[in-house]
């Protein structure tokens, strides 16, 4: 249970720091208020990180019969990149305050660039012994808690924070990868 709140953890990390900077921008004079804003956010975010674990689940599930000899690597080559994918991106947060259109498009578009990862992470699922759907509750459940923290977060302190999330996500990334092939 353990592995799957750090699973969980590590991939709201995006969302959360995306959050940031969407609570970041938000303008007091916005025709929504921001509790709605925030709410949207984490709905948004949280179904996103649930469902594409479940479709990198389902992938890996298909093809696992014919990578099983080797899964556990591709497991952690997946995780590791990953997170340094994650480590590479907190350095290149930008701190420019611009204002964002927080329309449902927006917001959709969003919610899928900052769960793509989340879809090559399902595929670990089927080396884990766990209930995969029950991990893809609890993901998006922490996603969207950490993605309505995050929007407050941001509205207070703007987007600096957002980039050390992104950072943490990516190293617990790492370290579980590495425990899958240690």
């Amino acid at each position: 249970m353990l592995e799957i709140f750090l699973l969980a953890l590590a991939l709201a990390a995006d969302a959360f720091a995306a959050a940031i900077g969407l609570g970041a921008t938000y303008q007091s004079e916005a025709k929504i208020p921001f509790l709605k804003t925030a709410l949207l956010v984490g709905f948004y975010f949280g179904v996103a990180q649930g469902v594409m674990p479940l479709i990198g689940y389902a992938l890996g599930s298909t093809m696992l019969g014919w990578l099983s000899a080797g899964a556990s690597w591709i497991a952690f080559v997946i995780l590791v990149a990953l997170g340094i994918k994650m480590l590479y991106e907190s350095r290149s947060v930008n701190d420019e305050e611009t204002q964002i259109n927080l329309s449902h498009r927006t917001l959709l578009s969003l919610a899928i660039a900052t769960s793509l990862d989340a879809m090559a992470a399902g595929f670990t699922l089927n080396l884990l012994a766990i209930n995969a759907y029950l991990a893809c509750l609890i993901i998006a459940l922490t996603t969207a808690v950490l993605s309505v923290v995050g929007a407050y977060i941001g509205r207070q302190s703007g987007t600096w924070l957002g980039s050390w999330a992104e950072a943490l996500g990516g190293l617990v990334l790492i370290a579980i990868g590495v425990n899958m092939v240690v």
